[in-house]
């Protein structure tokens, strides 16, 4: 029979080899994140114009490998760890067929180093979106294959999982909503998979010379189907995230779990035609796809990002107000947990996401504006923004959650986790939001010296985009610490953590002693006050219970508003008639 470990401090049951897979795969994509990290450090010190670390040749082979290793490999590594502890543990199953998820983590693992191999062998400089005719290795696209296989493998395992608990009735009812939501992370990803095959197998054969040429146009098309809805894959997984701590932190839950799984199936429909936004300054496609991707469908994928948006804070505040805050409109934000890295980091993820990744996605998803801004330096300071500020930080929030609960480790410089979530925000809301800045003066995106220097054809920015780049470099300069403190804090708790014994626990890393259980070979059964559960109930016909976070919302709408036109106004200075 499997073997079970309930966790005394959520309640949560532990299938044995799910749980070594989740672990194996959370480290992994640490590294991965520690590497991206190292990586984003020299293109911050490059791109800084007082700076300028790197030659050309090293600061393109970096950029690609920061690309690769942060936007890929952390996030899809990490991913598969959600993806088994929603089909697993949220519904107290046993995973289905271990040894195919461990053949596709192998997989992963070996991908990811020939793909990193590849880059830094000096030859396969082709940026994240390795776009032809640059030609990498071919080890470079093999890699990125076999990584995406077995990334596949483990989304098969985990739909089987949810067959083996249907199955087996491991839960009552609908699946917990946190689990749906990850089920929508999956189906996306399979999506995404399958695009970059279409692409990368054949971008292999073109690369050993078995076919003689790929159009880049073609190329372009649906390598973004891979390359945008990868990050799609994020949004509908951190979004998860977001429910499964506001249930474990507060016992919240959401305002209308109807509102919230009809948003997720939103997601499953139009997300992925967010990828058009790339293709709007291409000329082989036609007008009336541009529009009808980027001016009608693609705002009902917005449209789910603001009812996750509403319903998050909003079941929070709700939950807070049941236990007595309840003076004013804001009671119930000011005396929540800033202190517990958890809270934090996914608070700050929600926030961060949708002022700045929200509002600058929509903006440059707009056909005409993005004319102006779409080959600059804002593209950067918009998905650090919504993969960084959005989903790092959720990935750093589940991260302090499950040191003591999944690998049974006290924390190690619990005042220092306390702070790493805020240096990091505050260091990459300078990159994003002086990126977006830079790039509205028209700073290039992809060219590693502003300056110029020694181009015959140069160009001159103004004295301001400069300063913008220099306040950038900063704050990427202080996202690093904050990124290497959670690495510190993150590894050094599991090497040299205190192993968890009886009456320590999940807060107690924070100053509140819990309980701790052994492996037992018993099915588990129901369990008593898990986030699963917590996640799970409608508020029915009690009406409006937020009004704080309606606030929130209409400050969202009133930001979007202003932001929009300013950029309409923007447009309408590009080509000056007289």
């Amino acid at each position: 029979m499997a073997q079970f470990r309930q966790c005394p401090d959520t309640g949560l049951f532990f299938h044995k080899e799910a749980e070594n897979l989740m672990k194996a795969n959370a480290v992994a994509g640490v590294v991965c994140l520690l590497i991206g990290g190292i990586l984003a450090l020299l293109v911050v010190l490059t791109r800084w114009p007082a700076i300028h670390l790197l030659p050309a040749d090293s600061f393109y082979m970096v950029l690609t490998a920061h690309g690769v290793c942060a936007l890929i490999f952390w996030m899809i590594f990490f991913e598969m760890a959600i993806l088994y502890f929603a089909g697993s543990t949220l519904l107290r199953s046993r995973l289905a067929t271990p040894r195919w998820a461990w053949a596709g983590f192998v997989m992963m693992v070996i991908g990811a180093v020939m793909t990193l191999a590849a880059i830094f062998g000096g030859k396969s400089s082709v940026m994240m979106t390795s776009y032809v005719p640059m030609r990498a290795e071919p080890h470079f696209y093999l890699g990125l294959v076999i990584f995406a296989v077995g990334a596949l493998i483990g989304c098969f395992v985990y739909l089987g999982t949810l067959v083996v608990a249907k199955n087996e009735k491991t839960y009552e009812g609908s699946v917990p909503l946190v689990t749906f939501g990850a089920t929508t992370a999956c189906i996306i990803a399979i999506f995404t998979i399958a695009s970059g095959a279409e692409i990368l197998i054949p971008t292999y054969l073109w690369s050993i010379g078995y076919i003689s040429h790929i159009d880049p146009a073609m190329y372009r098309l649906i390598w973004w189907a891979l390359g945008h809805s990868s990050q799609q894959i994020n949004v509908a997984a951190h979004v998860a995230v977001w429910y499964l701590i506001a249930g474990v932190i507060f016992g919240a839950r959401p305002m209308s779990e109807k509102v919230s799984r009809a948003a997720y199936l939103l997601y499953i429909f139009f997300l992925q035609l967010a990828s058009a936004h790339h293709l709007l300054t291409d000329p082989g496609l036609s007008v009336e796809w541009k529009l009808f991707n980027t001016s009608y469908a693609m705002y009902l994928a917005v449209l789910a990002s603001m009812i996750h948006g509403l319903t998050v804070p909003g079941a929070i505040e709700v939950a807070q107000r049941k236990k007595g805050l309840t003076n004013g409109a804001f009671e119930w934000l000011r005396k929540a947990p800033w202190g517990n890295p958890v809270f934090s980091s996914m608070f700050i993820s929600l926030v961060g996401f949708g002022f700045l990744g929200g509002i600058s996605g929509v903006v440059m998803g707009t056909e005409q504006i993005s004319i102006i801004i779409h080959n600059t330096i804002y593209v950067p300071g918009h998905f650090h923004a919504t993969v960084v500020i959005g989903t790092t930080m959720a990935w750093m929030g589940l991260t302090y959650l499950l040191i003591p609960v999944l690998f049974r480790r006290k924390m190690i410089f619990p005042q220092a986790a306390k702070l790493q979530p805020y240096i990091f925000a505050l260091g990459m809301s300078m990159v994003a939001v002086f990126h977006m800045a830079a790039g509205t003066l028209g700073v290039a995106r992809r060219h590693w010296d502003m300056g110029f220097a020694g181009n015959p054809l140069g160009f001159e920015y103004p004295a301001t985009a400069y300063l913008l780049m220099g306040i950038a470099g900063i704050g990427g300069v202080i996202g690093v610490i904050g990124g290497a403190l959670f690495c510190v804090i993150a590894v050094g708790s599991l090497v040299f953590g205190e192993k968890l014994q009886k009456e320590a626990g999940l807060l107690q890393s924070f100053g509140v002693p819990l309980a701790d259980s052994a492996y037992t070979n018993e099915k588990p059964a129901r369990l008593p006050m898990a986030p699963a559960e917590a996640v799970e109930a409608d508020h029915g016909e009690s009406g409006f219970e937020a009004p704080g976070t309606f606030i929130l919302a209409m400050v969202l709408l009133v930001s979007f508003v202003i932001y929009y036109f300013i950029n309409w106004k923007y447009l309408s200075e590009v080509w000056g008639i007289s």
